[in-house]
């Protein structure tokens, strides 16, 4: 456990993130920002922590469902996993993120079920191509995403999860 930006610890928190994948080979990504500062923006994968007993596929499809309106997607396998810690509407976040590779034939995207926090902090959805993605000057997380989704769509998936390197911000 680390401390959150008051001193009290923080658990870690088991976070399923998908890489969704369209028939072009666009990646879905959402628009993020601070609540208390709209300047300080960022893009990032759909996903989200795991509730109750779920496993990290069940929380991978419900928060895609959530947050994109998107029901019909294969989910394949686990592609990264990383550890990141930041400060996000005033505590610290620890997590432990898995990426599935999910591919879709449904682009057309309708939130419908965000929580309290990300109506305060999401300002929208985005399909990227990957040289869009490449030549994006935005913040996006996982920092390194342009060149892993380059990797991804020459070689394929990885024979088992790539371990990241940490973030924390």
């Amino acid at each position: 456990m680390s401390p959150d930006l008051a001193g009290a610890p923080t658990r870690l928190r088991k976070v399923a993130r998908i890489v969704l994948l369209d028939p072009r080979d666009r990646i879905l990504l959402m628009h993020g920002y601070e609540p208390a500062d709209p300047a300080d923006t960022w893009w990032f994968t759909p996903g989200g922590g795991l509730e109750g007993e779920e496993t990290r596929e069940e929380a991978a499809r419900r928060e895609l469902a959530e947050e994109t309106g998107i029901t019909e997607v294969e989910l394949g396998p686990v592609l990264w996993q990383r550890h990141c810690s930041f400060p996000f509407d005033g505590r610290r976040w620890d997590q432990d993120e898995w990426y599935f590779l999910g591919r879709t034939q449904q682009t057309a995207t309708a939130p419908g079920a965000l929580t309290e926090l990300e109506l305060r902090s999401v300002a929208g959805l985005r399909w990227w191509t990957s040289a869009e993605l490449s030549a994006a000057r935005e913040t996006v997380y996982p920092t390194r995403l342009a060149e892993l989704l380059r990797t991804l769509l020459d070689e394929g998936p990885p024979t088992s999860p790539v371990v990241l390197a940490p973030e924390i911000v």
